[in-house]
């Protein structure tokens, strides 16, 4: 080999190492992680349920399934709803306020809230539990409710007591049984949630529960202080037709509802927990205005396309539908999805983004709906990853057409002191930094941390 073609062999060689670190998942040193609050359990709430919601000042809210009392059940656990305001100068900690804590069944309230907290453009502030209310549902011989939808609304007075109110109590598993995940509004301020079980449908879900869950539809009253109506969508059957619905829907702009269901679907997947794999699936409202029908848009296999969606599903600004699975995969361990409708038939066409491994350091099973920034890269969190506490995640799209997304590890959670296990979904400031909440972690006395809120910023 003559100099100059050594010359010409080392400078691609040097080409060929520069493409492989650019695609390289990104060091996590390049996003800085920090724990805004960790809860310390009793009183003050621990395991945090969902995400966390902005309001116009800045301020986080959330809601925690334990803590706060321990004379619910049956869970045992009652939960709070919180408040997180920022510093007034920086360096100095967020200040958490606790807005209610749950009483339980006995006294007619919630208990174990289930998903995260939503809020409206006055700041009114809307979640689920999971048990509780005036509900007749059974578990374990103890009637511990069907669950409940419920307000806090602001005070008037800066510094005032924030009103309680629940909006509805699911009254028979028939209605619904164990509401769950994040509600969403459509824009006449109707309320849209899921329950994992109830509906009447379906007896092969659970050995425990009743049916196989239920899609619903929550109005608000016609004349000031009247009760907020319930309307079951759909009432899953199991089989075939998917099984406990997880929540984080999204509506488009006919009022179409977009979701997914964890178990059901396609029989001949069987999973730890449940025969079927999980759906996605697609509620529109007949033209009449009576009831809604279920087209079905994908049924997973366990296999390279994905299984056990988590719920939430969030869309592009093209109209295309992306989402997470905790399984499945090449290895197993969890896919990120993508649902693009295809103009000719209308049938809905899945690819899969990215198939994680677990191998070494890389994350497994993501865990929450997808964040899209302004310029279209994919946000969401993980398990495992190099300190087996999980991670956040990017993925930035390809450059050109058929290209593969770009994975890149933005930070990986370390556990006690700092926050662990993140299984909700992020949000945006307008500086660009996120925020959630982490199950686990923190310096709370709960074992192996009581969960925290969290900042990463590039």
């Amino acid at each position: 080999m003559t100099h100059k073609e050594r010359s010409h062999s080392a400078a691609r060689l040097l080409l060929l190492l520069m493409l492989v670190f650019a695609l390289a998942p990104t060091a996590s040193a390049e996003w800085r992680e920090k724990v805004l609050y960790s809860f310390q359990g009793g009183t003050d709430g621990a395991t945090p349920a969902g995400g966390v919601v902005f309001d116009k000042q800045g301020n986080l809210y959330g809601a925690t399934q334990q803590g706060g009392g321990s004379n619910c059940s049956p869970m045992a656990a009652c939960g709070t709803v919180y408040e997180l305001a920022p510093p007034a100068k920086q360096g100095d900690p967020w200040t958490e306020t606790v807005l209610h804590v749950f009483q339980g069944k006995q006294s007619n309230d919630g208990e174990f809230p289930s998903g995260g907290v939503i809020a409206d453009a006055v700041g009114n502030i809307y979640g689920t539990t999971a048990y509780g209310g005036t509900g007749d549902c059974v578990l374990l011989g103890i009637k511990g409710g069907c669950g409940t939808v419920f307000e806090l609304s602001p005070p008037q007075t800066k510094g005032g007591q924030w009103t309680y109110s629940i909006l509805y109590s699911f009254p028979t598993a028939k209605q619904g049984y164990v509401p769950a995940g994040d509600l969403v509004f459509d824009g006449a301020g109707n309320l849209y949630g899921a329950t994992i079980f109830g509906g009447g449908k379906g007896t092969t879900c659970d050995a425990f529960y009743k049916y196989c869950g239920v899609v619903f539809e929550l109005s608000p009253p016609k004349t000031k202080g009247g009760k907020w109506t319930e309307k079951v969508l759909h009432s899953f059957a199991g089989g075939t037709d998917g099984a406990n619905p997880n929540g984080g829907f999204v509506l488009d702009r006919n009022g179409a509802v977009y979701g997914t269901t964890s178990a059901g679907g396609n029989q001949a997947c069987k999973t730890t927990s449940s025969i079927g794999c999980g759906t996605t699936f697609e509620l529109n409202p007949t033209s009449m205005g009576g009831g809604w029908t279920e087209k079905m848009l994908h049924r997973f296999s366990g296999g390279n396309d994905g299984a056990s969606p988590n719920g939430g599903l969030t869309f592009d600004a093209t109209g295309a539908l992306y989402g997470t699975g905790g399984g499945g995969g090449s290895k197993t361990q969890g896919v990120v999805f993508q649902f693009v409708r295809t103009k000719n038939s209308g049938k809905w066409i899945e690819t899969v983004l990215h198939r994680f491994s677990a191998s070494g350091n890389a994350p497994c099973c993501p865990m929450a709906r997808v964040t899209f920034d302004g310029a279209g890269n994919l946000y969401s969190v993980s398990l495992s990853g190099t300190y087996f506490r999980g991670t956040a995640f990017r993925l930035k799209p390809p450059g050109s057409r058929g290209s593969v997304w770009n994975f890149a590890i933005l930070y990986a959670f370390k556990g006690v002191p700092d926050a662990a296990y993140p299984e909700a979904n992020l949000i945006f400031d307008k500086a660009g930094k996120l925020y959630s909440a982490t199950e686990g972690g923190g310096i709370g006395a709960c074992s192996g941390g009581c969960g925290t809120v969290f900042e990463v910023s590039p």
